[in-house]
Parts: C-alpha cells; structure tokens; sequence
C-alpha cells in the first residue's frame, strides 16, 4: 500500500500516512484536468463588461443638419456609431460564463490533481495544524520547517480564524477546509499540506 510521510510542526517526521488506494490510483488524465481547469477559469469571469448601444446613448434627439444642400455627409443623429461619443456596435454586454461541472467531474479531477502532487512528492501531511495565536511568524516558522514556504495550499479539518488571519499577510498562501478545495486550488499550488485529519475526512467524504 502507498504511504506518505507524516510530519509534526516543526518538520520532525511522525511516521507514515496510508493511502486509499481505491482513491489514490495514481491515474492522471491530463486531457479532464486541462478542460476542468479551464471551467474553472471560465466560472471565475464576472461577464460584467457593458457598452452602449445607439438607443442608450444620451442626446441626439434631432436630426443635426437637414438632408440635402450642405454640402456634408447626410445623417439622422449624432449618436451613430460612426460618430465620436455614439453607440458602440456589437459591444460586450453583461452576461453568465457559468458552466456547471458534473459531481463525479469534479472529484475525478480532484483526485487525480492530488495523484500528481504524490507523484511529484509534493503532498504534505502533517499530524496536526494549529497556531496557538492569530500570528502570521508563527505560520512562516511552520511553513520554513516544512520547507513550504512558496506558495501552497493549506488545507485543515474545519475553518480555523487563527490560521487563516495569519496566512491572509503572506503572498501566495492559501487556506481552506477539506470540503472547499478543488482541482484548481491543487494545481494552482507548489505544495498542498494536509492535516492527517483533513486528508482522511477528505477521503471518506469523496468516496460517498
């Protein structure tokens, strides 16, 4: 059976964590976890952006000059598009990026985004996360000891206010429950740490 390591606070090694093999295959399929990454992208689109069409533009409630004998291009008003301060043609206008992925989607990508950090000896498990305050050096020290100090995903049992004030200050980390992650979350990461909690309730959870 696959094993990771299991380390303490202070990056003193405490044994070894058994992996599911039912839910740690070692698959990976680069093709899902691309089209589920870029869902994800997708989702995070605001599709806020808006222009004016000619009717919404203010003004230009007269014809500006009369048809014919001025010796200039006709128009009906000066909210034509063609005219500096009209409506805008086939402008963007506000709308729904969304796309739902399908359950099993979601926690096929998930495991396999973990398969490949195993893989890569990049998963970190640790007996148990706690700070004794919210402070941002106690959660640096944490990290430095575990030689996780670039960019990784934090990931505990339930929603801790002092771990995630303290990593709020330090660029790159992030914080969530076990039940908030996603593929994007593991691969957007250097290094996803577990509690050894957080990993078997993430198991259990997954596998329902």
């Amino acid at each position: 059976m696959k094993s990771v390591p299991v380390y303490d606070m202070k990056g003193k090694s405490k044994g070894k964590f058994s992996l599911d093999e039912a839910f740690f295959d070692g698959r990976i399929n680069k093709a899902l976890l691309h089209q589920t990454i870029l869902i994800y992208l997708t989702n995070l689109r605001k599709g806020s952006a808006c222009t004016k069409r000619r009717d919404e533009v203010s003004g230009g409630g007269r014809k500006p000059w009369r048809q014919k004998g001025t010796g200039r291009a006709r128009t009906g008003s000066i909210r034509n598009p063609i005219w500096r301060g009209g409506g805008t043609i086939f402008g963007p206008k506000p709308r729904k990026f969304t796309t739902r992925l399908p359950k099993n989607v979601r926690t096929l990508a998930l495991t396999q985004a973990l398969n490949g950090k195993i893989k890569d000896n990049e998963l970190v498990v640790v007996e148990k996360i706690s700070l004794s305050e919210p402070k941002t050096k106690e959660l640096v020290s944490f990290l430095e000891a575990l030689k996780a100090n670039s960019k990784p995903l934090v990931v505990i049992e339930k929603r801790d206010l002092k771990i995630s004030r303290a990593g709020q200050n330090i660029s790159g980390v992030t914080v969530k429950p076990f039940n908030y992650i996603n593929a994007y979350d593991v691969l957007k990461h250097k290094k996803v740490i577990f509690s050894r909690q957080a990993l078997e309730n993430l198991v259990k959870l997954r596998k329902r």
